[in-house]
């Protein structure tokens, strides 16, 4: 009986290490799909600030464009 038990725990802890290593690896590959993740997100939000940048920038000159053009006379003929 004994043996049999050890022989169980033995089976046991051999199945405990082995998911053990399997969560150390999905582990280790969830950090470093995070780790690119975070890269993308970073990348992402420059690009949006530069496009918001380029959007104020465009949305200004519509703007003095429009107010050149309504305050521009008709010229009489």
């Amino acid at each position: 009986m004994l043996e049999t038990s050890l022989s169980q725990l033995e089976q046991l802890v051999s199945d405990l290490v082995q998911q053990n290593q399997t969560l150390h690896a999905a582990n280790a590959q969830l950090s470093a799909e995070l780790v690119q993740v975070k890269d993308d997100n970073d990348s992402l939000q420059l690009s949006l600030l530069e496009q918001e940048e380029k959007q104020g920038a465009t949305a200004a000159r519509i703007q003095a464009l429009v107010q050149r053009a309504t305050s521009v006379n008709p010229v009489s003929a």
